[in-house]
C-alpha cells in the first residue's frame, strides 16, 4: 500500500497535498483499494466555499457510492475534469493524475489538525 511521506490524511480515508495557497485532494490508495473500480466521480461544487467535513462530492465504485468530504475549510477552485472521462484514474494513479479538486484554504491552521502518513499507517493497520 502506497502512502505518501509527504502529504496529510483525514479519517475519512482523503490525503491533501498543499502547493502554496493552493491544497490538492484525492482518496488514498487504501480508500480506492476497499472501493474497487471506480466508475464515476461526480463534483458539483466547483467555485462554492465549503467547511471543513462538509460533503463537496461522491465517489461511484461497482458495488459502493462513498461521499467525499472537505479534509479543510475552502473555495473549489478546481475539479480534475480529466476523471468524467476516466474515473479509473483513481485506481491507477490515486496520488497522481487521480487527484479530485484543488481549493484555497480558509484557514491553514486546520492543516495542524490532519494526520502525518504515520498516523494514517496507523489508522489503517499498514
Amino acid at each position: 500500500m502506497n502512502i505518501p511521506e509527504n502529504l496529510k490524511y483525514t479519517k475519512d480515508h482523503e490525503w491533501i497535498r498543499v502547493e502554496g495557497d493552493t491544497v490538492v485532494i484525492g482518496i488514498t490508495d487504501f480508500a480506492q483499494s476497499e472501493l474497487g473500480d471506480i466508475v464515476y466521480v461526480e463534483v458539483e461544487t466547483e467555485g462554492d466555499t465549503l467547511d471543513s467535513e462538509e460533503v463537496f462530492g461522491s465517489v461511484e465504485a461497482v458495488k459502493t457510492v462513498s461521499d467525499l468530504f472537505m479534509p479543510l475549510s475552502g473555495e473549489i477552485t478546481e475539479f480534475n475534469e480529466a476523471l468524467e472521462d476516466a474515473p479509473e484514474m483513481v485506481n491507477q494513479s490515486p496520488y497522481e493524475d487521480g487527484w479530485m479538486i484543488k481549493i484555497k484554504m480558509s484557514d491553514a491552521s486546520q492543516l495542524d489538525e490532519l494526520m502525518d502518513a504515520a498516523s494514517y499507517k496507523d489508522l489503517v493497520g499498514a
